[in-house]
């Protein structure tokens, strides 16, 4: 039986209306937990469904929420990340364009746990219409008592807030995030404190993305023991797999954690076009280790399986190439996302960024040498891992593991002094 999923409308509709969501059962949730549950108890719940971020990371989110102090200091924030700004990822916008309440319920829900005071959405500065969109759905929910003082008589007073940003992918990881909400450059800051600590403007913050907070309707609403009958054991419930590249049917697909990357492709994505053939697969997001075809074809998407074949998760965006593609052509354009997106402040990404984009460049043009390929290697494992955040690590993985799985088309563009492939000599 086909999964009917429950965070986008289904056969296309638009719940963008509240009456539209509360017809389909909307702030029942928030109704349940505001009306009848002890915030200590929702925290429990959350932490019990094994909802873990959708964000790239998947740690708990029960877990992260139980980390902010007992001893209730006020004000206190929920950040929420809806910068979405990793390449090949787009499932976050379908929520804002079609079910925005959801969000909303789901933050309401994690201010009542977490005893906030308000939430500000950072929102990519590209997504016009999802910030129109979710502007109108604030709007409404504040209009029916679920935003504003005394939300539902319980004594909460909450309200949200939706905040654009200026196009700086640094800005989606979550202190660099707080830095531009508070009006500074957008740059990561060294931990500790954490931000359950000491977070927007130093007071004990939640940091979630949208899809996360998402699924926190659903796991009150029907309980944490429906959620972890979906997905698999440590990753429980669905996500949103968007899947890009050389498929005949790209898209954003709802699908338990769990499902075999072969499905996702081959028949929710409708495979490849007629007469190719599978290459690699960027699982993730192009910040995630690529994939060969073999090991696509023999794994499940879930955090525990792609960390087993040398992946990750990350946010779910699927990147298919066939056999037309050219891996060194893919290397470049990750690498010069990424020196591009570097905020600068760390020396090993500042640097290393910039050196891995030319040394693709030489590589792709046929000046390179052999030996430059064990430089590739040799920068990026100096990348990884000593840095303010994970910027560095993205970039390194996303030229080191093309190189690593595929190194012998890297040094058939040195032995024929440049690219075999037809068509892909484009300026980057």
């Amino acid at each position: 039986m086909a999964f009917e999923g429950y965070l986008l409308p289904p056969s296309g509709k638009d719940w963008s209306k509240i009456a539209d969501y509360k017809a389909n059962g909307g702030y029942e949730g928030a109704e349940k937990a505001l009306r009848s549950m002890k915030p200590a108890d929702v925290v429990a719940e959350v932490k019990n469904s094994g909802l873990r971020g959708r964000g790239g990371a998947g740690f708990g989110a029960g877990m992260k929420w139980s980390f902010l102090p007992q001893d209730v200091q006020r004000p206190r924030y929920i950040a929420c990340n809806a910068d979405e700004s990793e390449p090949g990822t787009y499932k976050d916008r379908q929520i804002l364009e079609r079910n925005p309440h959801q969000l909303i319920e789901g933050l309401l829900i994690a201010a009542w746990a977490n005893t906030i005071d308000a939430a500000y959405v950072y929102m990519r500065g590209e997504y016009r219409g999802p910030f129109e969109n979710l502007n109108a759905a604030v709007a409404e929910a504040r209009a029916a008592g679920y935003l504003g003082r005394n939300v539902l008589g319980s004594g909460l007073d909450f309200d949200v807030f939706v905040h654009r940003g200026a196009g700086a992918y640094i800005c989606g990881e979550e202190t660099g995030l707080m830095e531009s909400l508070e009006g500074r450059k957008g740059q990561p800051r060294k931990r500790p404190p954490f931000p359950a600590i000491a977070g927007l403007w130093k007071r004990p913050t939640v940091i979630n993305n949208v899809e996360t907070m998402s699924h926190v309707p659903h796991v009150i609403r029907k309980g944490a023991d429906w959620f972890k009958t979906i997905g698999t054991e440590k990753s429980t419930g669905s996500t949103i797999f968007g899947v890009s590249g050389q498929v005949v049917r790209p898209g954003a697909f709802e699908l338990p954690f769990g499902t075999p990357l072969r499905e996702i492709i081959f028949e929710h994505a409708g495979g490849l076009r007629p007469g190719r053939t599978l290459k690699a697969v960027i699982p993730g997001g192009v910040s995630m280790p690529v994939l060969d075809a073999e090991t696509a074809m023999q794994v499940n998407m879930d955090h525990d399986s792609l960390q087993k074949v040398g992946s990750l998760l990350g946010t779910g965006a699927v990147v298919v190439f066939d056999d037309t593609s050219c891996m060194v052509r893919a290397a470049i354009i990750i690498s010069r996302f990424f020196r591009h997106e570097s905020c600068g402040q760390c020396t090993q990404c500042r640097e290393g960024t910039g050196w891995l984009h030319k040394l693709m460049l030489q590589v792709e043009a046929g000046t390179a040498r052999k030996s430059d390929l064990d430089v590739v290697d040799e920068i990026t494992r100096q990348m990884e891992g000593k840095t303010i955040c994970a910027l560095s690590d993205a970039a390194a993985w996303g030229s080191g593991w093309f190189l690593r799985r595929f190194r012998p088309e890297f040094e058939a563009h040195i032995d024929r002094g440049g690219c075999p492939h037809a068509g892909t000599s484009f300026e980057v």
